[in-house]
């Protein structure tokens, strides 16, 4: 099994080396691995008597320490992104409180009845079911649009409210089982991007201090930009890959009006603006953050990256990825770096060192597009990144402009001044010569 979906905390339904083969919803493996398998750790339901889980016994004052646990610690941008997603079909949330009271594995948690039955509902079921699915825990407040016990479903784009923990058994078999609808609730349509951001502190203490922020910032953005009711923003629990943090999930329609799941690692709050600008506002992949996405494979993933640059990039780049540390270098090198090119052609539109290789998933949503045209003209200078002239050495590292030399930044219009400059101080030296003469 690989490491990604042993680091992956979260319940990786329908895997085929799922520890737990059976129909039995408990499973024994590492206690790292999967949360059926850990000790039966409470957060009060109902009652939120552990309100202060993060600041008691949970975690030491480490937990606030910037330097080892937030974006200037030590690995922070240090590993390969692509191909970090494990291949699933189906991504489940279920909207369960919120992040300062829920425990290390919730999905496994003795009093948190109803995320720990829909959990061991769907592992006891798993060989049933047609999609390899994911079950993700996500904030949830009573009279708003993400209540408690309402289940989000990608790429179904659907919504069921009120899930309760008496109707869990027939909830699976009706909906994930038999793909059909829940008899005792009608599926709302979800509209619109659906943002998820890993928060879960009390598992790991870099989502808990990165998460947050970039959720702040994703909320600013939004607001600025007008994009309420368009797009959506929560924390969620643990997605794999804390060592990713902040970890981020996107799910919205591309070109061919396809839910599709992109996962996003080493996201600052800096970066928010790129991933509205780019990937929610012009449907762009941005790269050097990206992980992978939902229904591809891990190799799938940096074959699909592979082929943007290439396309893009007007590279040769080999479409084979049997040379994987050679394909991960590519994402490595660009991460820390795309995105300084982007400031830097802020101020250097005509810079040919800021040219776009970012692969368009071009969307038709007008609706979205009114929604996105205000904050597309205020950053309409950030559309220009990698340099097309640019090449890779086989598949190895990409060379990304993050400070343009002059002569880069040197334009037509700059060349036609200078020459109206030297022309003028020419004629105005001939003509004081003449009145020399003259005179």
């Amino acid at each position: 099994m690989s490491n990604t979906l042993m680091d992956d905390p979260l319940l990786y339904l329908n895997h085929p080396h799922h520890p737990s083969s059976s129909s039995s919803p408990a499973a024994v493996s590492d206690g790292d691995s999967y949360l059926l398998d850990t000790p039966q750790i409470g957060s009060a339901s109902g009652s939120f008597q552990n309100e202060g889980f993060l600041g008691g016994g949970g975690l030491d004052a480490g937990f606030t320490n910037e330097a080892d646990y937030g974006f200037s610690r030590p690995d922070f941008r240090q590993g390969a992104l692509v191909g970090t997603v494990e291949l699933y079909d189906r991504h489940v949330f279920l909207c369960y409180k919120n992040p300062q009271v829920w425990p290390p594995r919730i999905e496994a948690a003795e009093f948190d009845r109803l995320p720990r039955l829909l959990a061991a509902a769907l592992t006891a079921r798993k060989a049933d079911m047609k999609r390899q699915t994911r079950l993700t825990i996500c904030e949830g407040h009573d009279g708003t649009e993400t209540s408690n016990g309402d289940v989000l479903i990608f790429p179904d784009m659907i919504r069921y409210r009120r899930l309760t923990h008496f109707d869990v058994d027939t909830f699976v078999e009706e909906v994930f089982v038999k793909d059909g609808e829940w008899l005792h609730g009608s599926p709302e349509a979800l509209r619109g991007w659906y943002i998820f951001v890993c928060c879960h502190g009390a598992r790991d203490r870099r989502c808990g201090i990165c998460g947050p922020s970039v959720i702040s910032r994703c909320k600013d953005e939004m607001e600025s930009r007008g994009l309420q009711g368009k797009v959506s923003v929560s924390p969620c629990s643990h997605i794999g890959g804390h060592k990713y943090a902040g970890n981020v999930i996107i799910f919205g329609p591309n070109v061919k009006k396809e839910v599709t799941g992109h996962w996003y690692g080493y996201v600052m709050p800096d970066d928010v603006p790129v991933l509205l600008e780019q990937h929610i506002g012009k449907g762009e992949i941005v790269d050097c953050l990206w992980r992978g996405q939902m229904g591809l494979s891990e190799e799938d993933q940096k074959k699909s990256q592979e082929l943007r640059l290439q396309v893009n990039g007007g590279t040769n780049v080999e479409t084979s990825t049997k040379d994987s540390t050679q394909t991960n270098e590519v994402s490595a090198n660009m991460c820390g770096s795309q995105l300084e090119g982007t400031r830097c052609c802020q101020s250097n539109e005509g810079s040919p060192c800021c040219q776009n290789p970012a692969f368009q998933e071009k969307r038709e949503d007008s609706d979205f597009s009114k929604g996105t045209a205000k904050f597309t003209a205020e950053t309409k200078n950030s559309k220009k990144q990698v340099s097309r002239s640019n090449s890779f050495k086989g598949a190895g590292s990409r060379k990304v402009c993050s400070m343009p030399t002059w002569y880069e930044c040197w334009e037509r219009e700059d060349t036609y001044a200078a020459l109206a400059v030297i022309g003028a101080a020419i004629s105005v030296a001939f003509a004081y010569n003449c009145y020399k003469q003259l005179g």
